[in-house]
């Protein structure tokens, strides 16, 4: 989802190199020194706003958390969160794209959300979903053994997808859930803007799945 051009996005950016990064794979094996401590590091992909992510980071102070997003604005948006409530143990990543090992070291981070991912609904695009082959092989390379992804959508064909493409990949299943909302996972659940927004007119389709060497 797309949002305005925020004219005071990239001066807020580089205002806070503490807590954002556009050179990612300057870190890989080191991120553990962006952060005041040496604990599990969680990664979401695509963070939009910054309402699940941080949220998570103030549930979780014994997690760090990493959030990458390709929209400069929408990541400011992001930061500005993360700012304003002093969490130490949130660092964003500010990319035009690319795969996740290009960015970390295998077992530097210990888990990964989908959240929402842009369904790319033509069977031409496939190759670009977050949970297509390719992407998943990315995930492995990094996560370690017995790792989860988590995945969250409102979109009934990339839920159907991501079973299929998870299955093929060998992943282990430990939750399917056709309806999020009306489910007792849902006392649990971290929403994100979008869900917040259209939790009503629809179901939320939730995956957790392990990947297993």
């Amino acid at each position: 989802m797309r949002v305005r051009n925020k004219p005071w996005a990239n001066q807020f950016i580089l205002d806070h190199p503490e807590s954002i990064v556009d050179d990612p794979e300057k870190y890989i094996g080191k991120w553990e020194s962006r952060f005041p401590n040496d604990a599990p590091i969680y990664v979401e992909i695509g963070c939009g706003k910054g309402k699940f992510i941080t949220e998570m980071a103030e549930k979780n102070p014994n997690i760090n958390f990493i959030g990458i997003e390709i929209q400069k604005s929408v990541i400011a948006m992001t930061l500005k969160k993360v700012v304003n409530d002093h969490l130490s143990n949130v660092q964003l990543i500010h990319t035009d794209g690319g795969l996740v090992n290009t960015f970390f070291k295998k077992d530097e981070i210990a888990k990964i959300f989908l959240n929402f991912s842009d369904p790319w609904p033509k069977k031409r695009h496939a190759k670009r979903r977050l949970t297509s082959p390719h992407f998943l092989q990315s995930y492995q390379d990094v996560l370690p053994d017995r790792a989860e992804l988590e995945f969250k959508t409102d979109n009934r064909g990339l839920f159907e997808y991501s079973l299929v493409s998870l299955n093929n990949f060998g992943m282990k299943f430990e939750t399917v859930n056709l309806n999020l909302h009306d489910s007792d996972a849902v006392k649990d659940n971290v929403e994100t803007e979008y869900e917040e927004k259209f939790k009503e007119k629809g179901p939320i389709y939730k995956i957790v799945a392990q990947f297993v060497d």
